[in-house]
């Protein structure tokens, strides 16, 4: 392959890439997920650099036809992209074996199922609602199917990170290792129909642990809360960690930022400063929030 690669400049990146890959080529990488900028291609010894212009109208649909609502819009200095996604339509997904050139990645399943196959994880399998996953660095992964109207709540590390097309090994692999180390981590797929529920911050609170703090020896933990009576109220905390973030999968709850106090219900989140005095009051009996911290 060519050391430099021809640059080229566009308006329609998902159009620019399907017509070159019609002559030929193969994409390799997209850059980002929510809204691709730049994608890479080759073939033999030629490589190419698709930008899309500035000028170039706002990307609204994401990669694989995926919409995303950035709920980070700071992006905590660029460490971190947090973003609820959408499938309207439901059924095949356009998507590809790819890997991802990150530090850290979960999904969370909000509403309806999506399938998904992973590298020595077996067969695809249904992630649904209250579901997580652990995508550790480079494994290999493809979404194959949806529901209508799924969302999933996915949080990653750094902001902006590469989307690596995989052209060599395909999935599902006939190995089978669930314990098999990814760049320090371990796969986790957490069904919360399987949940051990315990007391969280106080009596009137109780949450469930995926064990990605475990499987990621500390590096960040993630875990579903919910309130246990209506009008339950949480024992105040602080952090001081590089990100403590809330999304609020259903219900609503009294938000509590040091003096400021503001409603917080159903697809709300917030990215908590560090030292502030945080909780929640008067939630509602079906407030259920997720919760990812690092670290763990």
């Amino acid at each position: 392959m060519t050391a430099e690669p021809l640059v080229l400049w566009c308006d329609d990146l998902d159009r620019a890439v399907a017509v070159l890959t019609e002559l030929g080529l193969r994409l390799d990488v997209i850059i980002p997920a929510d809204a691709p900028r730049v994608a890479e291609l080759s073939r033999g010894d030629v490589a190419m650099r698709l930008t899309r212009r500035v000028e170039a109208p706002p990307v609204e649909i994401g990669r694989a036809g995926m919409s995303y609502r950035d709920l980070l819009p700071d992006r905590v200095g660029g460490h971190f992209i947090a973003s609820h996604i959408t499938i309207a339509d439901g059924g095949p997904v356009p998507d590809y074996v790819h890997h991802h050139d990150i530090r850290f990645q979960v999904i969370h399943c909000v509403r309806g199922w999506v399938r998904l196959v992973y590298e020595d994880q077996g067969p695809p399998f249904v992630l649904e609602a209250g579901d997580t996953v652990l995508q550790p660095p480079h494994i290999r992964h493809r979404v194959l199917e949806s529901s209508p109207g799924l969302e999933v709540l996915e949080v990653s590390s750094p902001a902006e990170h590469a989307t690596m097309v995989e052209h060599d090994i395909e999935l599902p692999t006939t190995a089978v290792t669930p314990d098999r180390d990814f760049g320090g981590q371990r796969f986790v797929r957490h069904r919360l129909a399987d949940a051990t529920w315990l007391p969280w911050r106080g009596a009137q609170f109780e949450a469930a642990d995926t064990g990605i703090e475990t499987a990621t020896d500390g590096l960040a933990a993630v875990r579903t809360v919910r309130a246990t009576a209506a009008g339950a109220a949480s024992e105040p905390a602080r952090h001081d960690g590089e990100l403590v973030l809330w999304f609020v999968e259903d219900g609503s709850a009294v938000l509590q930022l040091d003096a400021e106090v503001r409603p917080f219900a159903r697809n709300d989140a917030v990215a908590v400063p560090p030292g502030v005095t945080f909780g929640l009051a008067d939630a509602s009996a079906n407030l259920r929030l997720v919760e990812v911290a690092l670290p763990g």
